[in-house]
């Protein structure tokens, strides 16, 4: 799989990317794949939801581009099933202009989302921009936080363990708890942790920071809707509990 090896550049190589662009309108299935292959992307489609499915395993792609409004199969029923097996960072296109149909399809786990029509360049920013947090590792703190009994965090390793237990946690997801624990005790805006962790080009999408907080919340807090870890400060961001100075066994002289 492609992923192990792009893993490692600081900047992703279109070359080493395979996309799968599902959608049943030939015609923009065309566009897409012309001028992403321009950039050096491998390109493949689907026509179906379930055609997507077989090319997922076939192909193995790097990202996903889906469109909702697909015949049989729509694409939220083919993110469902996409997502039980991969985690793959998937774009969804989509007509509709209500943020309830976007907002539903980031919580199925789609990544990113874009609305018909759209600028081919505009796709390929976003293509770039999720390639980027989801191959760039977040800087890693060298050492082991011990948030507490509760919540340990190792970024070197990735890894996070809550309650003793090993969480998974999503690139994004990743980046996301890295900037606010490396913050720790201070307020980061909306603003900020948007150009942070998606990029500068996300600096007004404010509903992609709330999902993934309450994503976050869900993972690491025992009560969700009383949180101790990520704490809301009202219309303007977000602050981690300040974190607890490292205890040393050494005595005064």
């Amino acid at each position: 799989m492609v992923h192990e090896q792009v893993q490692v550049h600081e900047q992703v190589d279109p070359r080493n990317i395979t996309v799968l662009v599902v959608d049943d309108e030939p015609r923009l299935v065309d566009v897409v794949r012309m001028n992403l292959e321009v950039e050096g992307y491998r390109v493949v489609d689907a026509g179906t939801g379930a055609e997507a499915l077989d090319r997922l395993k076939e192909d193995l792609p790097d990202l996903v581009v889906l469109d909702v409004m697909m015949p049989e199969m729509d694409g939220f029923e083919a993110l469902r099933r996409i997502r039980e097996v991969s985690s793959v960072p998937v774009i969804m296109l989509t007509v509709r202009q209500e943020e309830s149909d976007r907002i539903r399809g980031l919580e199925i786990g789609a990544d990113d989302y874009l609305t018909k029509p759209f600028n081919p360049r505009e796709l390929q920013m976003r293509i770039k921009a999720l390639l980027r947090r989801t191959f760039t590792p977040s800087p890693a703190r060298k050492t082991r936080i011990v948030v507490d009994n509760d919540l340990t965090i190792d970024f070197g390793k990735r890894q996070v363990w809550v309650r003793g237990e090993k969480v998974t946690l999503r690139p994004t997801e990743y980046r996301l708890l890295y900037h606010l624990v490396n913050n720790a005790g201070r307020l980061m805006t909306h603003e900020t942790l948007l150009s942070k962790v998606w990029g500068p080009e996300y600096r007004d999408e404010s509903h992609y920071l709330r999902l993934y907080i309450t994503y976050l919340r869900q993972k690491l807090e025992r009560n969700p809707a009383q949180p101790k870890y990520i704490l809301t400060e009202r219309g303007v961001g977000y602050r981690f509990r300040e974190l607890e100075p490292p205890s040393t066994d050494a005595e005064a002289v």
